[in-house]
């Protein structure tokens, strides 16, 4: 249970609950054909058929609450590329090469300003992630909106044949971390509530290296191009895991029937222990609300450890295996603090 979460103003039992209800909602289109769609159940970006071999990968998600912490700083020029981020990096889960996407911006009024620096952000994020923006929506909402609310929708196609869910990974397969860049785009309510009080203009007793608006302004880490190389070579990759709210449990989200020990995590960054401390938040619900360190996951065959972690390491010098598969469906184990 997420005590401190809940408190911040997130239940995320209730959200389950109502995602619940939509699906089943979902479940009951009667188009009065078979479906098109490719059963990936809980996983990170959907497929639908488009030919013999062929889908579409499509994604959807917003940059959340981190858009407060931009309307105070009165900075807006990254949060694009938390925008794009969010939604290519599900979309590579699939091992889809995402093509393009389109934003959705509601303000209550529009500003030209503000406008311009979510677009100077939006076009970075879609050159780091080598995709397109051909249109969106800027929707003015009066009192229906009290401040910007940015989302987007992202597609790529890949072969259906070739489609990574997980199913094949196996009790040994090694599971590689990615660092994040920080708290990226998941658990600002959390964050927020914590650290309300702590000027964004300054590093808290010097403990970040930076200045606390800055750490909390740092963009969500877009990994789609490490990832194709990888999907590209001759490593054997069986499941690809975005690590956003829930952190190391979004492996769960793979389909194969196995746990994951995570015996070597990635060092945990300052922002996070700031968090901890000062929101009095216990480690289990810490790693359940944040990606505590590590985006992003590979996990391959065995075998191909040393290669996989030789591609991944010209990009991420910091990537390593921090894990591996083992007997035991649907846990997380962890060392004892």
């Amino acid at each position: 249970m997420s005590e401190a979460y809940s408190k911040a103003g997130v239940d995320q039992g209730a959200a389950d609950s109502a995602v619940a209800g939509l699906v089943r909602a979902l479940g009951a289109i009667d188009l009065g054909r078979p479906s098109l769609q490719v059963p990936l159940p809980g996983h990170y970006a959907s497929v639908i058929r488009i030919g013999e071999n062929a889908g579409i990968a499509l994604s959807t998600d917003g940059v959340g609450t981190k858009l407060l912490v931009a309307e105070e700083l009165g900075r807006w020029d990254s949060v694009g590329i938390d925008c794009v981020a969010m939604n290519v990096n599900d979309v590579i889960c699939v091992g889809a090469e995402p093509l393009a996407m389109l934003d959705y911006i509601a303000v209550p009024t529009a500003d030209p300003d503000v406008c311009e620096q979510i677009g100077v952000g939006l076009a970075r994020g879609a050159e780091l992630a080598g995709v397109e923006i051909p249109g969106g929506e800027l929707a003015q909402l009066g009192s229906l909106v009290s401040s910007v609310d940015l989302s987007g929708a992202c597609f790529g196609t890949v072969a259906l044949d070739s489609i990574v869910d997980g199913a094949a990974v196996q009790p040994g397969d090694p599971v590689i971390g990615l660092p994040s860049s920080g708290i990226h785009s998941n658990g600002y309510t959390l964050a927020r509530s914590a650290l309300q009080g702590l000027p964004l203009d300054e590093d808290p007793e010097g403990r970040l290296g930076r200045l606390l608006g800055e750490e909390l302004l740092e963009p969500t880490e877009i990994y789609v191009k490490p990832v194709l190389e990888l999907l590209r070579s001759a490593v054997d990759v069986r499941g690809l895991a975005h690590l956003t709210s829930g952190g190391l449990g979004n492996l769960l989200r793979l389909a194969a029937e196995v746990g994951y020990e995570i015996d070597e995590a990635l060092p945990v960054p300052p922002v996070f222990e700031l968090i901890q401390e000062r929101g009095s938040v216990s480690d289990e619900e810490m790693h359940d609300v944040f990606n505590m360190g590590c985006g992003f996951c590979a996990v391959v065959a065995a075998s191909d450890e040393d290669a996989a972690l030789a591609l991944l390491r010209a990009h991420y010098p910091a990537a390593k295996r921090v894990g591996v598969a083992v007997e035991g469906a649907g846990e997380i184990l962890r060392p004892r603090p």
